[in-house]
C-alpha cells in the first residue's frame, strides 16, 4: 500500500531529527498525489494532530487589514501551532501561505515554526533536478528553492 510506504518513509526522516536547527519535513506532491491521506495515517501512528493551516489561519485573518494581515501572520501561525498538543505537528492544506498578498517566504514561515517541535507539512508542488518548487512559473505564487538540506519525502518517488 503506497500510504503505508510513504508513512514509512516520513518516519525515516523524523528518525533523529531532534538533533537538527530546523525539525521540518515536507511531505512534496501534486494535487491527488495522497499527501493528506499520508498525513492521516501517520496521525494515527504518531498520535500527532492534524492542522488544517488554510482554514484556520484564513479564519484568523479574515477580520484583519491587508496590511494587519501581513504583520501578523507569523505570529497567528506560531500561536495556533504552539497550542496544539505534542511534539509532532502536521500541517495540512499550507497553500494559503502562498498567497502573494501576505508577503512573507513560505519556507522560512514553517522552517521557524520547527525550531521548537517538529512539522511535517504538506507542500503542493515538485521537487526535480535539486529544486522544490509550488506551482508553475507563470503563477503570481510561483516558488522555487534548492532541496539541499531540506528532508523532502517526494511522492512521486514514492508511487
Amino acid at each position: 500500500m503506497q500510504t503505508q510506504r510513504v508513512v514509512d518513509q516520513i518516519r525515516q526522516r523524523l528518525s533523529g531529527i531532534a538533533d537538527i536547527y530546523n525539525r521540518l519535513v515536507l511531505l512534496v506532491g501534486p494535487s491527488g498525489s495522497g499527501r493528506t491521506a499520508a498525513l492521516r495515517a501517520l496521525a494515527e501512528t504518531e498520535k500527532a494532530p492534524v492542522f488544517n493551516v488554510g482554514a484556520e489561519i484564513s479564519r484568523r485573518l479574515l477580520d484583519l487589514t491587508e496590511r494587519q494581515r501581513v504583520l501578523q501572520l507569523p505570529k497567528l501561525l506560531e500561536e495556533t501551532v504552539a497550542g496544539l498538543p505534542g511534539n509532532i505537528t502536521l500541517l495540512d492544506n499550507t497553500e494559503v501561505l502562498f498567497n502573494p498578498v501576505l508577503k512573507h517566504d513560505p519556507l522560512r514561515l514553517l522552517q521557524g515554526l520547527s525550531r521548537d517541535r517538529t512539522i511535517v507539512a504538506n507542500w503542493l508542488g515538485d521537487l526535480d533536478s535539486g529544486q522544490l518548487t509550488y506551482a508553475v512559473p507563470e503563477h503570481p505564487e510561483f516558488r522555487r528553492y534548492p532541496a539541499a538540506g531540506l528532508l523532502v519525502v517526494d511522492l512521486r518517488q514514492s508511487a
